[in-house]
């Protein structure tokens, strides 16, 4: 019988949710931790940048709105890190904004989505589309 499930010795993905809503942070942390990734946390762009950089994360689901640092200022700052330049990004926001779509494809993100318009379920798909 062939075994496709991970192997022991394959590390899990890395995600980093780069969330100010700590009720949406934490069920999407719960949510892609029982699909078998390995979680990080963050609730404004400061934190989020120092944990990716340190971390280096698979995956950054980043929201827009966040105190202290914003998501796009966050996305410029991680842009100019060399590791950073080439980072998976999902924007994940209320921000249904043409001009905020558009600045993030612009600096390279790999989705832009619209909170209101998705359920967890499909953000694990998304997820697992990206790097599965």
């Amino acid at each position: 019988m062939i075994n496709f499930s991970k192997s022991k010795n394959e590390p899990s993905k890395k995600v980093l949710i780069v969330e100010d809503e700590s009720t949406l942070r934490k069920a999407i942390k719960k949510k892609l931790e029982k699909e078998n990734f390995q979680v990080f946390e963050a609730g404004n762009g400061v934190q989020g940048l120092e944990v990716a950089q340190q971390e280096k994360p698979d995956l950054i689901l980043l929201d827009i709105v966040m105190p202290i640092k914003d998501g796009i200022q966050m996305l410029k700052e991680l842009r100019q890190d060399e590791w950073g330049k080439t980072a998976e990004v999902i924007m994940l926001t209320n921000l249904s904004d043409a001009t905020k779509e558009l600045e993030s494809f612009q600096k390279g993100v790999a989705e832009y989505l619209v909170k209101s318009d998705w359920k967890i379920n499909d953000l694990v798909k998304k997820i697992k589309s990206k790097l599965l």
